[in-house]
C-alpha cells in the first residue's frame, strides 16, 4: 500500500475555503452517478466483518428491500463466515445475502475484489487502512458507507479530503460511521443550539469513559506462526498506526459532538494531557487523553477519554451558553429561559443513517457526509497529537504534519517498527 497525500499545505481557512468552493461547484453539478434513481438492484460489498462491519451490512439490507450483499471481504475466513452467519439469522434480510465461496476474499488486498463487484461499498476494517479502501471506492465510483474514524495520520487524512473531492465530482454518495448525526433527539438538540436557543456557546465539555474495546493480549498467548503484522491487525486496536488510538477511534464520537456544536468549524489550537496507566503488552496507545481546544471566536472545548477498567463510566456532553446549558446526559434537554427536553421518536439511529443512505442512492440526492468526517477526524488527530508531545498544537500544524504512521504493506512479512509508548516532552512533533 502505497501512501496517498496531498502535496500541497494545507491551512485552516484554506480547508474551510475549499470545501466551500467544492460544496459549491457540486450543487450545480448533474447527477452521474452509476446508479441511476429507481434501478431495481443494489449490490452491496462489506469490507470489514467485525461487529460494526456485520452491523452495518445488516442495516444496508434492512434500508433497501432490493439491495443483495454479494462479496465480503477479510483478513480471515472465520471472520467472515460469523458475519455471514450473523447476517443469516436474521430473518428479514436472510434472501437479501448472495454471497458465495467465490465472493469471500481472504487479504490484505481482497477490498479490491469486493469493490469491482459492488455497486455500494461498506468500509469497515481497522482505521489504518481506511484512505487505501476509500481512495479505491470513489475512483472506482462506487456509493460508499465509510466506518469513523477517517484515517490516523494526516496523510491519511489529505488523501481522503482528495477522496471526498473526486466523490464530489462523480456525484457519490458518501456517509460516515458518526452515527449520532443521525439521532433524532440530538439531531433537535443541535439545531436549537445553531438557532440561539442557549445564546453564544461559551464552552463544551465532554465525556467518553470506558472500558478498553479490545485489550491487548499478552504476548505469551500469540498462535505459533503468524507475522508479526499479522499479530498487530488481529489486535489493530491497540496500536497507534491502526487504530489511531482510543481517542481517535471511539471517543471520536464526543470529538464529532464538539465539532457539530462548533458548526463544523476546525480548531485553532489544542493542549492535551495522557498517558497509560496499565502496562499495554505491547502495544503503544493510550489509555486516557484530556483535550482543550480552542476556536477562533474564543470558545473553548473539553473532552475526557478512558478505557480503564473498574472506573467511573459515562458518555455524556455539556454545552454552556449566554443563555442556558444543553446537555446529553440520560436524555437531551436545555435548561435556562428557553427550557426544553426532547420528547420525540427514538429509532434506531444506525437504521435511520443506512435509511437516509440508500434513500438518497435510489432519489439521486446523495449524501456526502465528506468535509465534516474529514474535519472531526483531524480534531481527534489533533488532540492526540497534544497528548503524544505535550506541545500546544494547532489546526494547520496537525494537518501539514508529514508523520506517516501507517508503512508500506505488501504482505504479511512486511516489517512494521512500532514506535514505543509516547513521551510527552519528549516525543517528538513530526
Amino acid at each position: 500500500m502505497k501512501n496517498q497525500t496531498s502535496t500541497d499545505a494545507t491551512s485552516r481557512r484554506g480547508f474551510l475555503k475549499a470545501s466551500s468552493a467544492v460544496a459549491s461547484a457540486v450543487s450545480f453539478s448533474l447527477n452521474s452517478s452509476l446508479f441511476a434513481a429507481g434501478s431495481d438492484q443494489l449490490k452491496v460489498g462489506l469490507v470489514g466483518c467485525g461487529g460494526r462491519g456485520t452491523g452495518a451490512a445488516g442495516e444496508a439490507l434492512q434500508a433497501d428491500s432490493q439491495s443483495k450483499l454479494v462479496a465480503v471481504a477479510d483478513l480471515s475466513l472465520s471472520a467472515i463466515d460469523s458475519s455471514l452467519n450473523n447476517l443469516k439469522a436474521n430473518r428479514r434480510i436472510e434472501q437479501q445475502i448472495a454471497v458465495t465461496d467465490a465472493s469471500k476474499y481472504v487479504g490484505l488486498d481482497a477490498f479490491k475484489k469486493v469493490i469491482d463487484q459492488s455497486d455500494v461499498v461498506l468500509l469497515a476494517s481497522p482505521p489504518g487502512f481506511r484512505p487505501y479502501h476509500l481512495r479505491a471506492a470513489v475512483e472506482a465510483g462506487k456509493h460508499i458507507f465509510t466506518e469513523k474514524p477517517m484515517a490516523t495520520d494526516a496523510p491519511g487524512v489529505r488523501s481522503v479530503m482528495e477522496s471526498v473531492k473526486i466523490a464530489k465530482e462523480k456525484n457519490l454518495a458518501v456517509v460516515a460511521g458518526f452515527c449520532w448525526r443521525y439521532d433524532l433527539a440530538r439531531r433537535e438538540l443541535f439545531k436549537r443550539i445553531h438557532e440561539g436557543q442557549i445564546g453564544d456557546v461559551v464552552a463544551v465539555y465532554g465525556t467518553y469513559l470506558t472500558s478498553p474495546v479490545k485489550p491487548m493480549p499478552p504476548e505469551n498467548t500469540r498462535p505459533a506462526g503468524i507475522t508479526d503484522l499479522e499479530w498487530m491487525v488481529r489486535n489493530w486496536y491497540n496500536f497507534t498506526f491502526l487504530s489511531g488510538d482510543g481517542l481517535v477511534e471511539q471517543a471520536i464520537h464526543t470529538v464529532d459532538w464538539l465539532q457539530w456544536v462548533m458548526k463544523d468549524a476546525p480548531p485553532v489550537s489544542c493542549t492535551a494531557i495522557g498517558g497509560r496507566q496499565v502496562p499495554a503488552h505491547g502495544g503503544n496507545i493510550y489509555d486516557h487523553i484530556e483535550v482543550n481546544y480552542e476556536w477562533e471566536n474564543g470558545a473553548r472545548g473539553f473532552l475526557a477519554q478512558r478505557q480503564i477498567v473498574g472506573c467511573h463510566n459515562e458518555n455524556n456532553l455539556l454545552v454552556m451558553g449566554t443563555k442556558g446549558n444543553a446537555y446529553i446526559k440520560g436524555g437531551v434537554r436545555i435548561t435556562g429561559p428557553n427550557a426544553w427536553k426532547y420528547e420525540g421518536p427514538n429509532p434506531n439511529m444506525y437504521q435511520v443513517e443506512h435509511d437516509e443512505f440508500f434513500d438518497s442512492i435510489r432519489t439521486g440526492k446523495h449524501i456526502n457526509n465528506g468535509d465534516r468526517m474529514v474535519t472531526s477526524t483531524m480534531a481527534g488527530i489533533m488532540g492526540r497529537m497534544a497528548g503524544y508531545t505535550g506541545k500546544q498544537v494547532t489546526w494547520d500544524m496537525a494537518l501539514n504534519s508529514k508523520q506517516v504512521l501507517i508503512p508500506e504493506i505488501t504482505s504479511w512479512e512486511t516489517k512494521v517498527d512500532v514506535p514505543p509508548l509516547a513521551r510527552p516532552g519528549v516525543t517528538p512533533f513530526i
